[in-house]
Formats: structure tokens, C-alpha cells, sequence
């Protein structure tokens, strides 16, 4: 049956699924709605229709959930569950995860995965944002419209005024000569840096206003340039010096075990401020005495945080440029217990040897371990998998791999690191089989 766009169906909502729209059906086809509660009965508009699957937004709620509260518009900066009571909030993302591992992964789970919440508010301490018509902001969902800060309530407010006073000095010129903006905090946001991807032919110059921010620390700016003798993005020091350190406790001991993480604004790093240190003990406390191999290690958090918490024998692998030079200076105290290799996590893992009773940590991106880096990990066969996985989806098809290989799924916990948002972080532990 042909549906039109512009059409309203009423549907019955069932579940959550991964991306942040509820599943109903209509005449036995499935419908993803956005803005709508499981349990609820809704009057949808049919925005697309792809693959026999109907894409709708809800206009009116005909019998709301217990968990609906009032909400800003959802479209605005990562708020798509934002209408959803936050307890309800965790149960869904746990729900999403269970369905995942079942129906990609065939890991049928016995319930859905607790999952660890965060203060909603604030939470933020890395951000890329965007700038159109002089603003700034994040964009809608599924759009390039932006929308405005305050809207959003990830970043602090201190956070958002000191945005909002820096795009009144750069002024509607200095907005036209940037693409993104990408900011920085260390936990207690006393230290503030910022990156400015220029369009390719700015003058670095047209920014410069930036740079006398008081409460920047540091400030950096980078645009494409083609005529130069290497092509591609060049990177700019404006002022101050582009890092942020934070110190974090890897355990309760008296003196506290702490390790000290420098990051580039352009590392990738963990982003909320309240949860990265329970987030870190959770993958340590996984991890058992013996030689870890952290992979996809980023600026050194969970592999430095064994070393700091007393593991003698680590080896941390990064790829990415910028990162691996924060990873080789915060590795520096705790050399020689600790080696950093430069290289991508495949091109390591074709000569990397075979350590008996390993434990290795994967922290992969969203698209998850490549093929080569899972057949390269089950083929050093380590006595243990700790994978920290923002996306369900490839979380599920990596642990059938790993599951096929003979491990056992041991231990799966969530993280809620973006609060009204449709993110999930998944703590995953596997243990190799004896009889292997």
C-alpha cells in the first residue's frame, strides 16, 4: 500500500530502537517515529518511506506515558530522548543494547544491561560546533539548521555565555571565515581551548580577535590549502598552548593512585565530565593482574590508568597523530612499564608477538574493529577482551566474532555519557575458553 508523505497514521509505540526513534507498525509494516515513548498511542506524520519502512515524526499524543515529561524542541543538540522521564531514559538504552546483541549478534540476554546515568546537565566537556548566518550553534537533527546554544543543556553555562561573547568578537566577518568550531574543557572547566576550521580561503588573520579571550587557554586554527608543498590541512597556533589536563583517581588508596592525561582540543577523548572516572574504574576493575595490550589507546585513559593503578607490562597502540603525541607525554612516568606504539591498531597487530594471559582493551570508533584487527586480536588468542563500544550495532557483530572464536561473554555494563541523546557506551568483558 502507497502511504504519502505528509501522511498522519495513529500508531501504537512498542520499543526503542538504536538512533533515537520508537518502533510501531501499521498494517503490518514497520513504522520509526520520533518524539514518541514506548507505550504511547500517537498520531504520526510520514516524513519518508524507504526499504517498506515508514520514517514519521509525532504532532499529538493521544494517550501519553507516565514517562513523558514537557521537553524543549528535540531536534536541537543531541536532545531527542529529551522528552523522555531520565530513569526511562537508562531503561531504554539498556533495551537498545539487548536487542542488538539478540537480533545482530544472536547473544539472547536474560535482561536488558544496567546502565550508569549522568547529571543532565553540563555534562559536556567536548563539543564541535558549527556557525551559519553569523550564530553558532549544533545543528537540528537531520538538518543544517542550527539551533541555539542555551537550547541545548550538554554545556555548561559558563560554557555557553563564553561561546556566545566569543562569536559577538569575531563578528559577522570573522563567523563567515569559520567552518566549525570545536572547544575543550578539562573536568572543572578551569581550562578552555579552541579549534577554528577556517573555509580554505581565509586568512587565519580574520580570527585573530579570538585570541585575546581571557578565559582561553589556548587557541588554534586550521584551513585546507592546496597550493602549499603538502596539501591538505594546516594547523595554526593562535595562542596559548591547544591542551587541557585533567588528573584522575584510579582508585580509593591513601595516597590515591592518579594518572595526569594531557589531550589536544582535536584528540578524541571520553566527553562527560561526571561519569569519566567511574567509566575508567569500570573497564580497570575488569582487568586482572598480568601483561594488557590497549588498543585504540586515544590519549592513554584506560591503559595508563592500569599502569597507574600498579600493571608493570602495557602496551598502548594509537594511529591517530594528534592523539598518540598527547599518549607518548602522558606515558612518560610510567616508562619503561609501559610502551607506545605510533601505528594503526592493524598494521601493529600483523608482527605484534603473543603474550600469554593478556588482557586486551578495545576502545574502538564507531564503526567498530575492523575485520583484520578482530581475526589480529583472536589470533594472539588473550585470555581476556575488555571492548568499550559506543555503538550497538557493531558492538553485537564484534562479539559474535569473538564469540565464534570461543570466548565467553562474561560482564556487560552501560554507560550514559550523552544524557538525552540516543548514545549508549557498552562495557563488554570476554574470557577465552579453556578448552581452546
Amino acid at each position: 500500500m502507497h502511504i504519502a508523505l505528509g501522511t498522519v497514521l495513529t500508531l501504537d509505540i512498542e520499543k526503542p530502537v538504536a538512533g533515537g526513534r520508537m518502533l510501531a507498525r501499521h498494517e503490518g509494516r514497520v513504522a520509526l517515529v520520533w518524539a514518541a515513548v514506548p507505550g504511547e498511542r500517537v498520531r504520526a506524520r510520514v516524513d519518508r518511506v524507504a526499504k517498506g519502512v515508514i520514517y514519521a515524526e509525532t504532532v499529538e499524543v493521544l494517550t501519553p506515558s507516565q514517562d513523558r515529561r514537557p521537553a524543549a524542541d528535540w531536534r536541537c543538540g543531541g536532545t531527542v530522548y529529551a522528552h523522555v522521564d531520565y530513569q526511562r531514559q537508562l531503561r531504554l538504552k539498556g533495551e537498545v543494547v539487548r536487542d542488538a546483541l539478540a537480533r545482530i549478534g544472536k547473544v539472547p540476554l536474560s535482561a536488558p544491561p544496567m546502565v550508569i546515568g549522568s547529571p543532565e546537565e553540563g555534562y559536556r566537556m567536548r563539543a564541535r560546533l558549527h556557525t551559519r548566518d553569523g550564530r553558532i550553534g549544533f545543528y537540528r537533527e537531520g538538518s543544517h539548521e542550527l539551533c541555539g546554544l542555551a537550547e541545548s543543556i550538554q554545556l555548561r553555562a559558563d560554557t555557553v555565555a563564553w561561546l556566545e561573547r566569543a562569536a559577538s568578537k569575531l563578528g559577522i566577518d570573522g563567523l563567515r571565515a569559520v567552518r566549525s568550531i570545536e572547544i575543550a574543557e578539562n573536568i572543572p572547566a578551569t581550562e578552555r581551548v579552541c579549534h577554528l576550521e577556517l573555509r580554505g580561503t581565509v586568512n587565519v588573520g580574520a580570527v585573530a580577535a579570538l585570541s585575546t579571550e581571557a578565559e582561553l587557554t589556548g587557541l588554534t586554527a586550521s584551513r585546507f590549502v592546496a597550493d602549499a608543498p603538502q596539501v591538505g590541512y594546516q594547523v595554526e597556533r593562535l595562542a596559548g598552548t591547544p591542551t587541557v589536563t585533567d588528573v584522575l583517581h584510579v582508585s580509593d588508596d591513601s595516597p590515591p593512585r592518579a594518572v595526569r592525561l594531557r589531550r589536544d582540543v582535536r584528540a578524541f577523548f571520553q566527553g562527560n565530565r561526571y561519569l569519566l572516572e567511574p567509566f575508567m574504574r569500570d573497564v580497570i576493575r575488569r582487568i586482572p593482574w598480568g601483561p594488557v595490550v590497549d588498543l585504540y589507546a586515544g590519549v592513554g585513559l584506560f591503559g595508563l590508568a592500569v599502569a597507574a593503578a600498579g600493571g608493570d607490562a602495557v602496551v598502548l597502540v594509537e594511529g591517530d597523530p594528534v592523539s598518540a603525541a598527547d599518549l607518548q607525554v602522558n606515558a612518560e612516568p610510567f616508562e619503561p612499564r609501559v610502551q607506545v606504539h605510533r601505528a594503526s591498531v592493524e598494521s601493529y597487530l600483523r608482527n605484534a608477538p603473543r603474550v600469554p594471559g593478556a588482557t586486551f582493551i578495545l576502545d574502538p570508533p564507531r564503526t567498530g574493529v575492523s575485520s583484520d584487527a578482530v581475526n589480529g586480536v583472536i589470533s594472539r588468542r588473550p585470555s581476556r577482551v575488555v571492548y568499550v563500544a559506543c555503538d550497538p550495532a557493531t558492538l553485537a557483530r564484534d562479539v559474535r566474532a569473538f564469540l565464534n572464536a570461543g570466548y565467553e561473554l562474561e560482564d556487560l555494563t552501560g554507560f550514559d555519557l550523552f544524557p538525552n541523546t540516543a548514545h549508549i557506551e557498552t562495557v563488554v568483558t570476554l574470557t577465552a575458553s579453556m578448552d581452546r
